[in-house]
């Protein structure tokens, strides 16, 4: 088949030989990875324009760049993994309701428009200056943005303050359907027994909304690392710890639901998950990658320690929870075809290096959003002076 690189190495029971295969590989880990950090980095944005977290203003604007950032590239894993990635504009000339991946690309597209107005609107204000301060192309480029509009009165802003408000109610909705619906199109494989579970869209949401924090946390504390706000961090911390529980909690009762009930898939995921998934599941999603990390969390949430153990262990934590979510994806996308379709045999898969999708190409992906960030960041300023006067005298 077009595409596929990598190849099972290992096969234990009776395995059909169309089982000899992983086609849904590293790209089609990394797409809901990377869509479930755009809608976390969202939420942290609304926790302070639509819920008024004032704790969180430091990072509100930052948030919804590093959603943006990552928003552009959503769809690059699935665009590699097609064997013609040119058709993927039919789902929109040929529209089809009943398609599953249809309807995430118009939920995609209607989310990224409704990103992107917020982001004008927040920052109009600062794209007018932005512009008499500037000359020639850059003046042209903040003309653009600010939607030709250089009315920065009191009546003008109270009325942006109103449609950033509107714009960020109707983006959570929006941002959990996002993700959720990722979740769905697993969920809704009812001939895979690990995918076709209820709690499917529901784990992949709270996994989002922790990989979403994390992210936001650990790029912060990159970028300012002695300026980063402290109380910030904090809050921070107290809402990955919160939804951390969540989403361990509904992953262990997932599983828990799955032995409890010993259906006749039983068997096939008790091989699974004490076979080839052991180490990647039970050893580093759950042990080292999910215990440490509640830990770390409940002990910064529940002690007041000093601001450097803060931004120190919750850089560390925030580091090992976005691995820990790459591991779920990993072990739900790749676990998920290594039951053989005869559920009496499983198969081993180990990623190519250099392959249309091997770990090369899965680490370019990852990266380009940062790089998309910095060239935001010359655009669009994260912090304002008077945020960056204020975060560093704390």
């Amino acid at each position: 088949m077009q595409g596929v690189a990598e190849t099972a190495t290992a096969v234990a029971g009776y395995a059909f030989p169309n089982d000899f295969h992983v086609h849904w590989s590293l790209m089609i880990v990394l797409y809901p990875y990377i869509t479930g950090i755009v809608a976390g980095a969202f939420i942290v944005s609304s926790l302070y324009h639509v819920f008024h977290i004032q704790a969180l203003k430091p990072i509100a604007r930052f948030s919804l760049l590093f959603a943006l950032a990552f928003l552009a590239c959503a769809t690059l894993p699935l665009l590699n993994h097609l064997g013609h990635p040119e058709r993927a504009m039919n789902m929109f000339l040929t529209p089809n309701p009943s398609s599953a991946m249809a309807g995430f690309g118009y939920i995609y597209t209607a989310y990224g428009i409704v990103l992107i107005l917020e982001i004008l609107f927040i920052y109009r204000e600062t794209l007018v200056k932005l512009k008499d301060q500037a000359s020639g192309f850059m003046k042209n480029v903040y003309g653009v943005l600010s939607m030709g509009s250089d009315n920065i009165g009191a009546r003008a802003l109270a009325l942006d303050h109103k449609v950033i408000g509107f714009l960020a109610a109707i983006g959570i909705p929006m941002a959990c359907i996002l993700h959720g619906y990722v979740g769905f199109i697993f969920g809704g494989v009812k001939a895979n027994s690990l995918w076709a579970t209820p709690l499917m869209p529901v784990i992949f949401l709270l996994s989002a909304c922790v990989s979403g924090i994390a992210g936001i946390i650990v790029t912060y504390l990159i970028i300012k690392p002695r300026a980063a706000d402290s109380e910030c961090i904090r809050s921070c911390i107290k809402f990955l710890w919160g939804f951390f529980i969540l989403d361990f909690v509904f992953e262990m009762l997932e599983i828990g639901m799955h032995a409890y009930l010993s259906t006749h898939h039983w068997h096939a995921l008790h091989e699974l998950f004490w076979g080839p998934l052991y180490q990647s599941y039970w050893i580093y999603q759950v042990l080292i990658f999910s215990v440490i990390p509640f830990f770390i969390l409940m002990g910064l949430s529940l002690i007041r320690f000093n601001d450097f153990i803060v931004k120190l262990f919750g850089f560390i934590a925030s580091a090992m929870i976005l691995f820990q979510v790459l591991l779920m994806r990993w072990n739900v996308v790749i676990g998920g075809q290594l039951m053989s379709k005869s559920e009496q045999g499983v198969v081993s898969f180990h990623p190519e290096w250099i392959a249309k999708e091997g770990i090369i190409p899965a680490i370019i992906i990852m990266v380009l959003p940062l790089i998309i960030l910095f060239i935001l960041s010359k655009v669009f300023p994260f912090w304002l002076p008077a945020e960056s006067e204020s975060s560093s005298s704390k």
